[in-house]
């Protein structure tokens, strides 16, 4: 269990914003009041990051940023179509940063990087971009054809189902392989 959650807090973070703009727009049915609290998350978040001395992540930067951008149009607007096309955007950025070999290593506990090979990693990777781009697009199909908050529900239902069901699924793979590559590890040491 530890290992899953060290794996998960950091997803968890970069969505933080996100999350809470899509739950307080269905709860309140506010994009203005949405807006303005995931983007006080988002504020907050880099200030704890400068506080600590810790580098703020690009991701976090740039989710702040569109929210600041797209949120001041919502505001405007009353539209919350704006805010809702963020994920894409942001989804269509990471996912094109999922795609060189090497990247899901940083989400993996030291243990597996030892046991399993990197092609496993990548692979792994490329299952995450391929989902990651592939719910950019389904998000603009939504918001371009249903009422903002229906879009903001199945879309909210889709990215937290879908992002839990391919951890959890990488989660268990990578745990099989592991073990099944040191139980072989044990086995082939030599006798004391």
């Amino acid at each position: 269990m530890r290992y899953f959650l060290a794996s998960a807090r950091p997803i968890l973070e970069d969505l933080a914003g996100t999350l809470a703009f899509y739950f307080l727009y269905l709860a309140t049915g506010s994009a203005q009041l949405a807006a303005a609290i995931g983007l006080a998350i988002g504020v907050l978040q880099v200030a704890v990051h400068v506080l600590r001395r810790q580098p703020v992540p690009v991701l976090l930067l740039m989710g702040v940023a569109l929210t600041a951008a797209l949120g001041t149009m919502t505001f405007f607007t009353h539209d919350a179509r704006f805010m809702l096309l963020k994920p894409s955007i942001i989804y269509a950025a990471i996912g094109t940063t999922m795609l060189p070999r090497g990247w899901v290593t940083r989400y993996v506990p030291e243990i597996a990087r030892e046991l399993l090979p990197q092609s496993t990693f990548d692979r792994v990777g490329w299952g995450w971009a391929a989902l990651t781009l592939g719910t950019a697009l389904l998000n603009i199909v939504l918001v371009a054809t249903l009422a903002p908050k229906r879009a903001a529900l199945c879309f909210a239902i889709w990215a937290i189902a879908s992002k839990l069901a391919l951890f959890g699924g990488q989660y268990t793979v990578l745990r099989l392989r592991a073990g099944r590559a040191y139980r072989s590890r044990i086995a082939q040491a030599p006798a004391p």
